[in-house]
């Protein structure tokens, strides 16, 4: 099993210090062997988190500093909104992302949820069956374009003369895409046609029939489940030192016999980085060979 965090928190420091925080947090992750550093795709914070006021960094901005702060980690939003970016714009800036990270950029995307987000900054939020649409669309676009294929694209949504891309992505073929989401019908369906990895959110008991889910949605498509990476959001707590290590390897060991590869950790006390030392000496090495 892999570890990852999501960094959806950033009232552990402010000002001008917040720079050199996040710097030394990513180094601290890179060097503790996390195998991805991720960010959430918000303007304001969530309120299952913090009030709205609270601050929060532009996503790609956030993973392009991270980017020159680390070396191995792989990069990318939990996950992207797609109301919130043009898809052409969108494939430009994951590839920006992955050749300046030297091939470590992933698309994390989904349909989007938090319409008073984008309704407060004028952003058009269309209802949820446009937004499906046009998330298929986004990921069609974003596969041609790294693909190298200029011809143009003529959606339903989005029409695109020359959807042109140099420099090409480093990753080859193209930067993994992530598809966040547990819709049985919907999501998991395009996790099964054009993802490289899910994010089926917050592990509980219904976990088991998405997973089943999704191994018929890749029987029908043709595709092996087994190299879908699963992932899931996961509330990291090892204690102020260590004494839930234990009981966090035995959550984790949990959720890999169900076939979960990937736990993208919300970690508390991350900026004081000491659970960072912590997960990396105790708990990473403890659920690798899972």
């Amino acid at each position: 099993m892999r570890i990852g965090v999501s960094i959806a928190d950033f009232s552990g420091t402010s000002g001008p210090g917040l720079a050199t925080d996040l710097a030394a947090v990513g180094r601290s992750l890179d060097d503790a062997g996390f195998d991805l550093i991720g960010v959430m795709d918000h303007f304001f914070q969530i309120a299952m988190i913090g009030p709205p006021e609270a601050d929060m960094l532009e996503a790609y901005t956030a993973l392009g500093f991270l980017a020159a702060s680390t070396s191995r980690a792989r990069l990318l939003t939990v996950v992207t909104g797609v109301a919130y970016r043009h898809p052409g714009v969108l494939a430009k800036t994951i590839t920006t992302l992955d050749v300046l990270s030297g091939g470590r950029a992933m698309l994390g995307i989904g349909a989007a949820w938090y319409e008073q987000e984008a309704r407060a900054l004028g952003i058009p939020f269309p209802p949820l069956a446009e937004r499906f649409e046009r998330l298929e669309e986004t990921l069609r676009i974003c596969l041609q374009m790294w693909s190298g294929d200029e011809t143009p694209f003529r959606g339903q949504h989005y029409q695109l003369d020359r959807p042109l891309n140099h420099p090409r992505a480093v990753s080859s073929p193209h930067p993994p895409i992530m598809i966040g989401g547990a819709g049985e019908r919907k999501t998991l369906r395009l996790v099964a046609r054009y993802a490289q990895a899910c994010n089926l959110f917050f592990p509980g008991p219904e976990l088991p029939r998405k997973l089943a889910v999704l191994r018929a949605h890749c029987e029908a498509e043709g595709r092996s489940y087994d190299e879908i990476e699963k992932s899931v959001l996961f509330h990291m707590d090892v204690g102020d030192s260590g004494e839930r290590a234990a009981e966090m390897v035995d959550q984790l060991g949990k959720l890999a016999e169900l076939g979960v590869g990937t736990a993208i950790c919300n970690v508390a006390g991350i900026w004081g980085r000491k659970p960072i030392d912590i997960i990396g000496s105790e708990i990473i090495p403890a659920v690798a060979p899972l």
